[in-house]
């Protein structure tokens, strides 16, 4: 090397062939896929959610996106625990159905294939008893 050239990190890159096209990100991974709620899977549970906070029963949420599945969490205060969990699993879609509802416990309360017959569990109406 002369005193005339660039140091090896200063010499601009060029490609192999002239015309080549450079692919810097020819071997990196894709982006992973991510399991979301959809437009309308969204409007129903927030038509839910809506009118339980207009009850007094509920106060906050949270919606978390996964590789494996999408939950939406229902929380009485946001410093404790959630309630209750909505998960969308697709992975479960064939067999017991891709959505489920999750009690604080960890146990099942319903699970299912259609959003709106699932979350019916946490949506109880008040019903006059004659005693």
């Amino acid at each position: 090397m002369s005193d005339l050239e660039p140091p090896e990190h200063a010499r601009p890159h060029a490609p192999e062939r002239a015309g080549a096209v450079v692919e810097p990100f020819r071997n990196a991974a894709p982006a992973p896929a991510v399991v979301s709620f959809d437009r309308r899977e969204l409007q129903t549970i927030l038509n839910l959610y809506g009118r339980k906070v207009a009850e007094g029963e509920w106060r906050d949420y949270a919606i978390d996106f996964t590789r494996e599945r999408a939950v939406f969490s229902i929380f009485r205060r946001a410093s404790e625990a959630p309630l209750f969990r909505i998960e969308k699993d697709p992975r479960l879609a064939r067999r017991q159905g891709a959505y489920s509802v999750v009690a604080v416990t960890g146990a099942i309360l319903k699970r299912g294939q259609d959003l709106a017959r699932v979350i019916a569990v946490l949506d109880k109406r008040l019903k006059l008893v004659d005693v």
